[in-house]
C-alpha cells in the first residue's frame, strides 16, 4: 500500500470527527429547546487493504467513516409551567401533530401547546394537535381528527330533575301550628331555598319551608312544603305549592321515614309562564336530622343549569380537552392522542421539534393515555435530555482526535519530503 494512502486515512478522520464535533455542537445549542433528544455519533472502520509480509499476508486499515447519527429517546427531566395547555410525556409516546399546509403526519415531545384563534390546539409553529372527538358520555367517537373547538357555541340548559337537601332540623322548636301557603313565615318553623331551572334554562327560585307538627299527635314529626311563585307558573302572586309531605324522625334524631316515599317525584304542576316543557319532574332527596341544635343547611345540590359559553379550554390529566361554560358546566371534548414505534430511533428530524416516520421506525401505533403508550402531564414541559458534562468530555475527545488525525497528514507529508530528497 502506498504511503500516499496515510493521507486519506487522516483526511478520514478529519471528516469523521469534524461530523462529530458537528452533532455535539447541535446537542449544546439544543440545551434548554423543549423535548430536544440528543444525537450520537458512531463511527466505523473502513475497508482494510491486505498486504504480504515474510509472515503471511495482513490487513492494514485506510481510516474511519461515519457509521450513523443516531438520537437518544431517553426520557428528559420536567420543567413545571403555569400554563395548562404544557403538556409533557412520561413514556415511549408522541403528540401526533398536522402539518396545515401538506396534511403531513409529524410527531413530536415538545407539548408547549395553545388555542389559536379559531379554537385549534396548535404548536407555536401552528402545527395542528390531533386527538379523537368524546361523545357526551366521554367514550370516544370518530376517528382521529384535528382538536379544533367551537369557542362560539352554546353549551344546552338542562331542566332540574333532581333536588337533594342535607339538614337539620332543631328538635328544640317550638310547635307554631298547622302551615299556611298564605303566612308561610309565620307559620314554619325555618326555610331554605335553591335555584331550579327549567328546560329553557331560565332560573327560578324554589323555597322549602319546615313545620314541626303538633307533638301530642305527631310526636317526632315536621311537615314540608316546596313552593314556587305562582307567576312563573301562569298562576296568581304569592307561593305556590309544588309539594308536600312530612318526615318521620326517631328518638336518635335520625330520619326513619318520609311521606311521600323519599326520594318523591313532583310532575304536572310546571305549566311554565316562559312556554317552557311542562312535564319538567322533579325529585326531592332529603337527608335530614333532627338534634336539638340550631336548623341549618348543610347543603344542598340540584342538576340543572342554565346555557354557558366556553369560558376557559383546560386539558387533564388523561389527555382529555375540557371546555368550563359559564354555566359552571364542565365538558369533555376531544382526547389528545398519542403515538409510538417499534424503533423511535429510526424518526427522521424535520426540524420545530418534530420528526417524520420512516422505513426504520415502523409505523405509529396511535392510541390515547391508558393504552400503554405514556402518560400526560399538564402544567408541565419535558426539557431536553442532553447531558451537558458528558457532551464536553465528547468535545474534548473528538478535538483530539480531530487533532491527532491532522498530525498523521503532517508527518505523513514529512515522510514524502524525505522521500523526494533522496533525488537530490
Amino acid at each position: 500500500m502506498s504511503i500516499l494512502a496515510s493521507l486519506y486515512s487522516g483526511i478520514s478522520g478529519l471528516a469523521a470527527n469534524g461530523n462529530a464535533m458537528s452533532v455535539i455542537g447541535n446537542n449544546i445549542a439544543n440545551n434548554n429547546t423543549i423535548g430536544f433528544k440528543t444525537g450520537r455519533t458512531l463511527f466505523s472502520d473502513l475497508l482494510a487493504s491486505n498486504v504480504s509480509g515474510s509472515g503471511g499476508n495482513s490487513q492494514v486499515g485506510r481510516g474511519v467513516g461515519l457509521s450513523v447519527v443516531d438520537n437518544v429517546f431517553s426520557q428528559g427531566t420536567f420543567e413545571n409551567t403555569e400554563s395548562n395547555t404544557d403538556l409533557a410525556i412520561e413514556g415511549e409516546g408522541f403528540f401526533v401533530v398536522k402539518e396545515p399546509l401538506t396534511n403531513q403526519d409529524l410527531y413530536t415531545r415538545a407539548g408547549s401547546f395553545r388555542f389559536d384563534e379559531e379554537g385549534r390546539l396548535v404548536t407555536p409553529e401552528g402545527f395542528r394537535v390531533m386527538g379523537y372527538a368524546l361523545a357526551a358520555d366521554g367514550s370516544v367517537s370518530g376517528d382521529l381528527t384535528t382538536i379544533k373547538v367551537d369557542t362560539q357555541s352554546l353549551s344546552p340548559p338542562r331542566a332540574t330533575t333532581n333536588i337533594k337537601l342535607t339538614t337539620n332540623l332543631d328538635a328544640d322548636a317550638a310547635y307554631r301550628g298547622p302551615f299556611n301557603i298564605a303566612d308561610p313565615v309565620n307559620t314554619s318553623n325555618y326555610a331554605s331555598s335553591v335555584t331550579i331551572y327549567d328546560s329553557l334554562g331560565n332560573e327560578h327560585l324554589t323555597t322549602m319551608y319546615f313545620s314541626k307538627m303538633d307533638p301530642a299527635t305527631n310526636p317526632l314529626e315536621w311537615e314540608w312544603t316546596a313552593t314556587i311563585d305562582g307567576t312563573e307558573v301562569g298562576g296568581a302572586a304569592g307561593p305556590m305549592a309544588i309539594g308536600s309531605g312530612s318526615l318521620q324522625f326517631d328518638a336518635t334524631g335520625s330520619l326513619v321515614s318520609t311521606v311521600p316515599a323519599n326520594p318523591l317525584t313532583t310532575a304536572g304542576v310546571f305549566s311554565w309562564a316562559n312556554n317552557a316543557n311542562p312535564a319538567q319532574q322533579m325529585s326531592f332527596t332529603f337527608n335530614t336530622t333532627q338534634y336539638s341544635s340550631e336548623s341549618v343547611v348543610i347543603g344542598q345540590s340540584q342538576d340543572g343549569y342554565t346555557t354557558g359559553s366556553v369560558a376557559k379550554l383546560t386539558i387533564d390529566a388523561e389527555g382529555n380537552v375540557l371546555g368550563n361554560f359559564s354555566n359552571g358546566l364542565p365538558k369533555q371534548l376531544f382526547r389528545i392522542a398519542l403515538a409510538k414505534f417499534t424503533n423511535p430511533a429510526g424518526l427522521v428530524k424535520e426540524g420545530a421539534n418534530v420528526f417524520t416516520a420512516s422505513q426504520s421506525s415502523g409505523a405509529a401505533v396511535v392510541g390515547t393515555v391508558g393504552s400503554g403508550i405514556g402518560k400526560i402531564f399538564t402544567n408541565s414541559l419535558e426539557m431536553s435530555n442532553v447531558d451537558l458534562a458528558g457532551e464536553f468530555v465528547k468535545m474534548i475527545t473528538t478535538q483530539r482526535g480531530f487533532q491527532a488525525s491532522s498530525k498523521i497528514i503532517t508527518a505523513t507529508d514529512e515522510m514524502l519530503s524525505e522521500l523526494i530528497n533522496l533525488k537530490r
